[in-house]
């Protein structure tokens, strides 16, 4: 059964921000007894499907958990394209201004750049945990 109350208006409209849909092949790296677990329960009925821990194949989205202390966030996003497919996305979450591991956007947007990826987009998912959606550039570098 499908859980009740994931849904807009219990809390968790952070999931349609997400822009998941069934089929989609997501993993998920850096989990820790901090994560939001009714996040990613939402996220697993979004996909209709269970989050991979590795893959030997090429996912379509990375979920990444983050935080301060977990080390340099460029490192952290070189590991998340190790399995994506070229036209896939990170979400990466990091804990919200003044939550524990709080990573400052101005360290991700630089990160992103580092990384060769595009910071696109930032959503508020949950009470505790914002996301950064990063892609990689469209067309060549110049």
């Amino acid at each position: 059964m499908a859980a009740a109350g994931r849904d807009a208006g219990n809390g968790n409209s952070g999931i349609v921000q997400l822009g998941l849909s069934k089929g989609l092949v997501v993993e998920e790296l850096g989990w820790d007894d901090d994560v939001d677990e009714d996040l990613r329960d939402a996220v697993m009925d979004a996909i209709d499907g269970d989050l991979l821990e590795e893959s030997d194949n090429a996912v379509d989205v990375v979920l990444q958990w983050w935080r301060l202390d977990d080390g340099d966030v460029v490192d952290c996003l070189v590991d998340a394209l190790t399995d994506l497919a070229d036209v896939g996305y990170i979400w990466l979450l990091v804990p919200k201004f003044g939550r524990p591991g709080h990573v400052p956007q101005a360290d991700v947007a630089e990160g992103a750049v580092t990384a060769g990826l595009s910071l696109t987009t930032t959503a508020a998912v949950s009470p505790d945990w914002s996301a950064h959606k990063l892609v990689r550039p469209k067309g060549p570098r110049r």
